[in-house]
């Protein structure tokens, strides 16, 4: 491992601030509203928050999840997510190591973390989002090689067409946003990657759906946000993918 732990410190509390900004890009994008201006706000009394309120984590803790004008509540979905980029930016020099495919992994994680708000709060995935990862991860690939173009191209097509299938299939059973989602994933990931991460996505929306139905938070037959299960089956590909690869391969033999 390399780096002190001043630097995994810097690290985490790079991931908390721009976690913030993402839950921020994740809730006005799909509205259509401005990342910029107005301010970050109460949605309840819409009063602008001063500094000392918008502390990733903190100020959710210090304020007991309530707004400190009106009293309202603040969804935990924030602070969750902030705590999750972060220690997903802290992890993934542990689980890359300090190279190329670390800037990589920070691009991706940046992208999860912004839709998997959207998913969640509006049952959507924006194009607008996709298209701008879509031309980082390109400009990225152009500096760093940590895939073959073929490998990549072609698994940006099975990644869209497998998930367009499937979306053809079911009827409108999967959303468009999920279909150039896995488009995007292909590229990132490769052929064989996207298709682990389909399967452990898969895998993953099971049992959130079983557990959302047994807490009654999720209705038999009705539609559900599949992003959260997609960021955890694609970065469990990506990160670990190969390994798992090799562990199966080996017990076939």
């Amino acid at each position: 491992m390399t780096g002190g732990v001043g630097l995994y410190i810097y690290i985490a509390s790079a991931g908390l601030l721009l976690a913030s900004f993402f839950n921020v890009v994740g809730l006005r994008v799909p509205a259509g509203e401005s990342i910029v201006r107005p301010r970050s706000h109460c949605p309840a009394c819409r009063r602008m928050l001063s500094a000392r309120e918008l502390v990733p984590v903190v100020s959710y803790v210090v304020q007991r999840g309530r707004c400190k004008g009106c009293g309202g509540r603040i969804s935990p979905l924030y602070p969750a997510m902030e705590l999750a980029t972060a220690s997903l930016f802290t992890a993934a020099p542990m689980w890359v190591g300090w190279s190329g495919r670390l800037i990589v992994a920070w691009t991706l994680i940046s992208l999860f973390a912004i839709i998997v708000v959207s998913d969640l709060r509006y049952m959507l995935i924006p194009d607008r989002v996709l298209v701008a990862f879509a031309v980082l991860f390109l400009m990225e690939r152009l500096f760093i090689p940590f895939l073959p173009w073929m490998d990549m191209l072609i698994g940006a097509a099975a990644g869209f067409l497998l998930l367009l299938l499937i979306a053809v299939l079911s009827k409108g059973g999967m959303g468009g946003g999920d279909v150039k989602l896995f488009a995007v994933l292909g590229f990132v990931l490769g052929w064989k990657m996207v298709l682990l991460a389909f399967f452990l996505a898969t895998l993953y929306g099971t049992v959130i759906g079983l557990i959302g139905m047994a807490l009654g938070r999720v209705r038999r037959g009705a539609p559900m946000p599949f992003a959260p299960a997609i960021a955890l089956g694609a970065l469990t590909a990506f990160f670990f993918g190969e390994a798992m690869v090799r562990v199966y391969l080996a017990l076939m033999m």
